[in-house]
């Protein structure tokens, strides 16, 4: 049904049937009305101002200890660092009074290291990068499991 209806109306046919955010990417920076600076973001997004200067952390999470493996590695997320934490009285709980305090583990992912501290940057928000940690990985062949190690150790009392 597209094909018709993109030969019958070539140039707006492409327009209309090409998806939204394709077209917002395609758009030049000099289209956009309003240049926005870095860090000026926070400055009109209602933020209170003890909170647009906050310091995250940029960092790519370990793998997963479960069966999934490898699928959740290679993101980028950002965590703000805490800065309210107090123990719960009442049951014991840690608590905090800060408001980004689970913010990063929900949402904040990215596919770079690049985007995300793009996004820092944009929100006026100084950030640490950590490295990725890449582990040494010793091949081992299977018999390495049963090789014969000498005799056992006798425990000393």
């Amino acid at each position: 049904m597209a094909a018709p209806l993109r030969r019958s109306l070539p140039s707006l046919g492409r327009a209309l049937l090409t998806p939204a955010p394709a077209r917002m990417l395609s758009a030049e920076a000099s289209d956009a009305l309003v240049e926005i600076k870095p860090g000026e973001i926070g400055m009109v997004s209602g933020i209170p101002e003890e909170h647009l200067r906050r310091k995250v952390l940029i960092y790519s999470p370990a793998r997963t200890a479960s069966q999934q493996g490898s699928g959740k590695v290679g993101r980028w997320k950002i965590n703000f660092l805490s800065t309210q934490k107090w123990e719960n009285p009442l049951m014991g709980w840690t608590s905090t009074g800060d408001p980004y305090a689970n913010v990063g583990e929900a949402g904040l992912t990215f596919d770079s290291a690049e985007s995300a501290k793009a996004f820092a940057e944009k929100h006026g928000w100084n950030y640490v990068v950590r490295k990725r940690h890449t582990p040494l990985l010793k091949p081992k062949a299977y018999a390495e499991n049963f090789k014969w190690r000498g005799p056992p150790k006798a425990e000393q009392a």
